[in-house]
């Protein structure tokens, strides 16, 4: 089985946060959990370092006191000084201005990746298909880029983008026009481009949101694979506690990734994540990921009962939540700009999981993202296999949609 994650290195790990006063804590409900609580939730356990990972590494642990956010190439002989490592980059010592050849993983997964966008960039290809640039080619191409849910906004950027780098080329063939529209659309997505870390918190807590039908069990318990076989001690809360087989469709996950899960049927979702992020953090894990109900940003009185649960983890661990991710299905198009915009002001979102990329018409989303609301985007999805969930680069995904 591939995985991101193949070597580890030594690290520093930051010192768990205090427990919350008693009286600060919601009522703890008893949880079924893999195996009972190891320890009083009052002491914290001792700190684990937490191992930075060289390859194809969506998730890497940072190392104390130094934070330094570019990505780096590493050796396996020496520990990095900065611990954020790219996929593009291999698990073998090189240097960081050598060529570096694409894994065959990666490389089957762009494959993938071109096969899933091709509704979207087909229609975009067809516009360079004549002989000459002129308004007429330039408004077929925005067509194009509309129909492709790319938004008002962003296709207007686009386009005046492009123009200028036309001007300034001299380009006088469609060909080369489309070249230049994949650097100006990389351009555009590279602020969505960013690693996801673990580490710099003793467990990192994260808390994923999304509406029903996303694919937000689904993306925690691939993460939660790729987290395991990287050596992180992973603990799932089942905090959707109302979703018919929701907590089965978790455990099925955490069976298969052999990490424990806190689930409780029909309880209160705050106090079950309440009860796993202490449980968490006196069994020494290095991850808390809490599944939460799917919510209708439209619904306020759910959004509400979200927010409540993102209050109760921070009196869990202060600092907590330390990632909020949204899972959006990029088939939904600009719903999917709608989505990221109200779970956003409601929760303060920290990064994107967007899924179901292949096959669908509508792939230009994620510029309308980049260009209205650009939280990173750490993982896009174009199937069910575990190696279908990858981390997002900017060019890779302009490429893989224009050429």
């Amino acid at each position: 089985m591939f995985s991101f994650f193949k070597k580890k290195f030594g690290g520093g790990a930051a010192s768990p946060a205090p427990a919350p006063a008693a009286e600060a804590a919601p009522a703890v409900p008893e949880t079924a959990a893999a195996a009972p609580v190891a320890a009083e939730p009052s002491v914290p356990p001792s700190p684990v370092p937490a191992p930075a990972v060289a390859g194809a590494a969506p998730v890497v642990p940072a190392p104390a006191p130094e934070k330094v956010e570019v990505p780096v190439a590493v050796s396996p002989a020496v520990a990095p000084a900065a611990a954020s490592v790219r996929p593009a980059e291999v698990a073998t010592a090189i240097s960081p201005a050598a060529p570096v050849a694409e894994p065959a993983p990666r490389k089957s997964w762009l494959d993938k990746l071109r096969q899933g966008l091709r509704k979207t960039g087909s229609s975009i290809a067809q516009v360079f298909t004549g002989t000459r640039i002129d308004d007429e080619l330039y408004e077929e191409l925005e067509a194009a880029l509309l129909m492709a849910d790319t938004g008002v906004r962003a296709t207007e950027f686009l386009l005046e983008d492009l123009k200028r780098r036309v001007k300034e080329s001299k380009a006088t063939d469609p060909q080369a026009v489309r070249s230049l529209l994949v650097a100006a659309l990389a351009e555009l997505l590279k602020p969505l481009e960013k690693s996801l870390r673990v580490g710099e918190h003793t467990p990192t807590v994260m808390m994923v949101v999304g509406v029903n039908g996303a694919g937000k069990t689904t993306s925690i318990g691939k993460l939660t694979r790729h987290l395991a076989e990287a050596e992180q001690r992973v603990l799932l809360a089942a905090a959707d506690t109302f979703r018919a087989a929701a907590r089965e469709q978790l455990a099925v996950w955490a069976d298969r990734t052999r990490v424990e899960i806190v689930s409780q049927e029909g309880g209160d979702p705050s106090a079950v994540t309440f009860d796993a992020v202490v449980a968490g953090r006196a069994r020494g894990c290095d991850v808390v990921i809490a599944d939460t109900a799917g919510r209708l940003p439209t619904q306020l009185h759910l959004m509400e009962e979200l927010k409540k649960i993102r209050r109760v983890i921070g009196k869990a661990q202060e600092g907590a939540p330390h990632e909020v991710l949204l899972v959006v299905d990029g088939n939904t198009g600009q719903n999917a700009l709608n989505q990221v915009k109200a779970f956003d002001d409601a929760l303060g979102l920290t990064g994107l999981v967007v899924t179901k990329l292949d096959g669908t018409a509508k792939g230009g989303v994620l510029a309308a993202i980049a260009r209205e609301r650009p939280i990173p985007v750490y993982f896009i999805g174009v199937g069910e296999k575990l190696e279908d969930l990858q981390t997002f680069s900017a060019q890779e995904f302009a490429q893989a949609l224009l050429e």
